[in-house]
């Protein structure tokens, strides 16, 4: 018996169901034991005084979920996406004497300090961490960058003319977007070709379109607002590309932010544990009436499925991006005045200096309108045009939603004395941009390093033991970007590049001088040598820079 169990346990899946079999059989073989019931006794039994079973066709009352679902289904609709290969990525092919499709990362021969994994990561590794849906696929899992990608997710219709509501990392970078409603045929075609009308990667809010001659189901927008913690809630889509999956749950909490810094500064969750998967992503979370109160976005799980803790955007920032999105710019306008502070200050922080609510601020922006409004490092704000705000979030959420070129009056405490200015609101995206460009411009190091901006791989000169070892001179690879133009050809951290388009790189300064002079449409080919096989000579790798 014990073999027995053993080859069932090794059939995975299917051994579930065979193993639930096998146990009721040795339950039932126990009892005949115990009771010692004949065989012929049993048929005596049992023969013909059974009863045959008959449906009962009793009405169950209809309920809300089953109502919703028949109201709302129409106008959820699955979203399909393809990323074709990048044409030149793949021009030069590179040699591999172990006949890869790549070189696996390996040990930086000048390291003193190894971990041992060598360097491969994988589904063992990822950390539990939030994760979005990525339209249905863990990042690990895509296919190569020679094939097509393929991607799916959710969506909803709110305007009978096609348009479309999703999460912007459903389509994102897709070639290609196809909808399909729930009255298109469930075959194989991909569906109805969409076009991107607008995107906000703040929010992960994205609107598509699909041409209709006539008028599509379109579903109801709630108010976020005004849903409590324990309220029901239903969720539609397409987890696992099984489309049209309903779930219900409740609303677990309220105002979730997910992502510290910046990248979190306009995501703020409804978090519930209706049940969605990877391929919800994009689809309405609704309340009681059928209105969606919020977007399903993100997931916590260990497992890359469901684990009872999801969040959606809420409905009433939905709809502000929307109504930005549609307008005739297409792009989200939000307000800044070019300040920088720390969240979540200490208690002791507010006693020292004075105030209970409010942002001290840390650094100003160079030009920006808070530095032209007279404030300074150190000043902290605490009203805004008389309202006294109640931290960093309500700060940001109110300025951002001011419209470039207004004004509002701050008032602010600086040495203990309450102040106020009028500061006019700038235009974030641009405000932003210009910090970048500062930091880039200050950071010289960053700034000359054309192998990481080029071809998105660091390297540093080779010991003299490593140079004597392989009798070679050249740079060891330190680190290699995901997605970028070494990462494509298949060079992996440890190994040492001799040569580039036939011209020595002894040393840093000689590859940064042959980099430098790289362009766009050039051939690039790379000369290797792999430090655990010097024996194998060198190997050539190349590819068209894009």
């Amino acid at each position: 018996m014990k073999s027995l169990f053993a080859r069932l346990y090794s059939r995975r899946m299917t051994s579930v169901f065979t193993l639930l079999g096998t146990l009721t059989l040795v339950v039932v073989i126990g009892s005949y034991a115990a009771h010692g019931v004949r065989g012929s006794e049993q048929q005596q039994a049992g023969a013909g005084d059974a009863t045959p079973l008959k449906i009962v066709n009793s009405k169950v009352p209809e309920n809300d979920f089953v109502r919703i679902a028949k109201e709302v289904g129409p106008a959820v609709v699955n979203i399909n996406t393809r990323t074709l290969p990048k044409q030149g990525k793949n021009k030069l092919r590179h040699f591999n004497p172990h006949g890869q499709q790549g070189i696996p990362a390996l040990p930086n021969p000048d390291d003193e300090e190894q971990n041992g994994q060598g360097g491969q990561g994988g589904q063992q590794d990822m950390p539990d961490i939030l994760k979005r849906f990525f339209g249905g696929q863990m990042p690990d899992m895509e296919q190569p960058d020679d094939q097509v990608r393929e991607s799916l997710g959710s969506g909803f219709i709110v305007d009978s003319k096609g348009y479309i509501i999703t999460n912007n990392h459903v389509i994102e970078k897709a070639d290609k977007i196809y909808v399909k409603l729930s009255t298109d045929p469930d075959n194989d075609d991909p569906g109805r070709p969409a076009r991107v009308i607008g995107t906000d990667k703040a929010t992960d809010i994205a609107v598509i379109k699909i041409d209709t001659t006539t008028p599509l189901p379109t579903i109801k927008i709630g108010n976020s607002d005004t849903t409590n913690v324990g309220d029901w809630v239903e969720a539609i889509g397409s987890p696992f590309a099984l489309s049209q999956t309903v779930t219900a749950g409740i609303i677990s909490a309220k105002n979730r932010t997910i992502e510290p810094g910046a990248t979190g500064q306009f995501q703020h969750f409804i978090q519930t544990d209706a049940a969605i998967n990877p391929g919800n992503s994009g689809g309405p979370l609704l309340n009681m009436n059928g209105e969606v109160i919020g977007m399903n976005t993100a997931i916590f799980t260990q497992s890359a499925g469901y684990q009872g803790i999801g969040f959606a955007m809420p409905s009433n920032t939905i709809v502000a991006i929307y109504n930005d999105l549609i307008g005739p710019t297409h792009k989200v306008v939000r307000g800044s005045i070019g300040i920088q502070f720390k969240e979540g200050v200490s208690s002791a922080v507010g006693r020292v200096y004075g105030f209970k609510n409010g942002v001290i601020i840390s650094s100003v922006t160079a030009n920006a309108p808070a530095e032209k409004a007279g404030l300074k490092s150190g000043d902290i704000i605490v009203s805004i045009d008389g309202r006294n705000i109640k931290d960093g979030d309500d700060l940001v959420n109110d300025i951002a939603s001011r419209r470039p070129g207004s004004t509002i009056r701050l008032g602010y405490l600086r040495d203990g004395k309450e102040e106020t200015t009028t500061v006019s609101i700038g235009d974030r995206d641009k405000i932003f941009a210009e910090v970048d460009k500062t930091e880039v411009n200050n950071n010289p190091e960053e700034k000359a390093d054309p192998g990481e901006a080029k071809l998105g791989v660091v390297v540093r000169d080779i010991s003299s033991a490593t140079a004597d070892k392989l009798k070679v001179s050249g740079v060891s690879i330190q680190s290699v970007r995901a997605g970028s133009f070494a990462d494509l050809q298949g060079l992996a951290p440890g190994l040492v590049i001799t040569r580039i388009n036939r011209q020595a790189t002894p040393n840093k300064d000689a590859f940064n001088s042959v980099v430098s002079k790289l362009k766009s449409g050039d051939d690039v080919v790379f000369e290797i040598i792999d430090p655990r096989q010097p024996q194998a000579g060198t190997n050539y790798i190349g590819g068209t820079l894009q």
